[in-house]
């Protein structure tokens, strides 16, 4: 895969706008980017996150009762930290704060419940192109993809606006190429690729459990025509 930035994104949906600013700009501490429309009465606010961008998307209207994601938390390293702080979001997401290289997390670490952790292995290594680090750890440039425990999750393939951490966002050279070499490699579909003005590119695939990997273009990044 080839990546036009070394750092994975996170996406998450809520209802809460103003409590869910306060807490990742003031008691996370993330420097806000920008606010942009997706459609659907969507507002999104970009943070910025060692790299990352921390997607907090605002939905005007309620967001459906869907059951949780595979995504349990995230990881995000800090500076001048001497030990982990575990914290929830307004919505009660889980965020941890660890000091940077604990655990090798050197950015973020995103970390899910899985079915079945030798079907995630095949679809991070051989789908993804993830490098393993080791049993249900997986890296794409600085960040990593943790399997942290085995439980069931219930599939919601081409449904990723939901409550909650919904998604993942791998910033590439070239979406349509991307796109359909995972899918040859094995993966499934989760929405076919489609333009957003002049800034983005991008389609979604998903994991063995239906959570959603936004493979994006971003004209910002790459500096080209989409």
């Amino acid at each position: 895969m080839h990546l036009a930035k070394q750092h994975l994104d996170v996406g998450l949906f809520s209802n809460k706008r103003d409590e869910q600013l306060a807490f990742w700009q003031q008691t996370v501490g993330l420097p806000y980017d920008h606010m942009g429309k997706v459609g659907g009465g969507v507002q999104q606010h970009r943070h910025h996150m060692n790299g990352s961008i921390l997607k907090m998307n605002h939905a005007r209207d309620a967001l459906p009762a869907m059951a949780p994601s595979g995504i349990v938390g995230l990881q995000i390293a800090q500076e001048g930290l001497s030990a982990a702080q575990a914290l929830r979001d307004p919505d009660g997401n889980s965020v941890t704060l660890v000091p940077k290289g604990q655990d090798g997390v050197e950015g973020i670490a995103i970390l899910l419940r899985v079915n079945d952790p030798a079907a995630h292995d095949r679809f991070w290594t051989h789908a993804m192109q993830f490098e393993r680090l080791g049993e249900g750890r997986y890296r794409c440039g600085d960040s990593l993809v943790v399997v942290s425990e085995r439980g069931k999750v219930e599939s919601a393939v081409g449904q990723w606006r939901g409550p909650g951490y919904r998604y993942m966002t791998v910033q590439v050279w070239d979406c349509l190429a991307e796109y359909a070499g995972i899918l040859e490699r094995g993966g499934t579909s989760g929405g076919e690729p489609r333009v957003l003005g002049d800034t983005v590119r991008y389609a979604f695939v998903c994991d063995p459990d239906g959570n959603h990997i936004e493979i994006s273009q971003r004209a910002s990044l790459t500096g080209g025509a989409l």
